[in-house]
């Protein structure tokens, strides 16, 4: 069996009812979950699930099941086959929805300005890094990039997500925008996020629905991790 991720048609959603298929003695896996769990760079959401606050939430090792893990003693009133009430704590995903969906830009403006791939990338609410191929940085490329970045945020793309078979995903080979895809072979359906008019991507992490959602970003650092292989740091701010 596998968890339906209900965050990835709805990226807004914020409250839903599940069943539980398995327990563990500080941890409950679902049918279905908007717990966003830890993966791709982006970190998990918080909230709570059955009036327990959730403190992490992981796919099994197969990338079936997503475990909540709970604090609190409450799990041992639940059984299998019931049905439990869940909440995302709101502040926190929409953070991450605006820094993910900033980080996306920032990807569309670098490819677009210099063909250049991800080498890798990490965020926390509002704050990130992403590391690209470039090698040496073009000059004043900070200040650049933060302006480039922030003007295609205040042009207020539109932000799709669609769902491709695999096979026609992979005859596009701008959807992957990593040095390495990141997509198990197994999956057969490619989810797809479209900043329209400037990045698309295959990517399964939460987007905001508009750029200027996002606010403005501020470039704090760059930074060479190797030959090839430069770093920049970012805080997301408001407007």
């Amino acid at each position: 069996m596998k968890t339906e991720l209900l965050y990835l048609a709805d990226a807004y959603l914020q409250t839903f009812s599940a069943t539980v298929v398995d327990l563990r003695s500080d941890a409950i896996a679902l049918d279905r979950t908007a717990f966003y769990p830890t993966g791709g760079g982006q970190p998990h959401d918080v909230g709570t699930l059955a009036g327990m606050d959730v403190v992490d939430v992981r796919k099994d090792a197969e990338g079936d099941l997503v475990w909540h893990t709970v604090a609190g003693e409450g799990i041992a009133g639940l059984s299998v086959g019931g049905t439990v009430e869940g909440t995302i704590e709101w502040t926190r995903r929409h953070a991450l929805m605006r820094t993910h969906t900033a980080l996306h830009v920032l990807c569309g403006v670098i490819w677009n300005e210099w063909r250049v791939p991800v080498t890798g990338g990490n965020m926390e609410p509002l704050s990130a890094r992403m590391d690209f191929e470039f090698d040496p940085l073009p000059p004043d490329f900070g200040p650049t990039v933060e302006a480039l970045v922030n003007a295609a945020l205040a042009a207020d793309h539109p932000i799709a997500v669609e769902f491709l078979p695999r096979d026609t995903a992979a005859q596009d080979e701008d959807l992957i925008r990593t040095k390495v895809s990141l997509i198990p072979e197994s999956v057969p359906e490619i989810r797809v996020v479209d900043i329209v008019g400037l990045d698309k991507q295959a990517d399964g992490g939460t987007h905001v629905r508009r750029t200027s959602e996002v606010g403005r970003i501020r470039v704090l650092k760059t930074e060479s991790k190797g030959k090839g292989n430069k770093r920049i740091r970012l805080e997301v701010v408001d407007a």
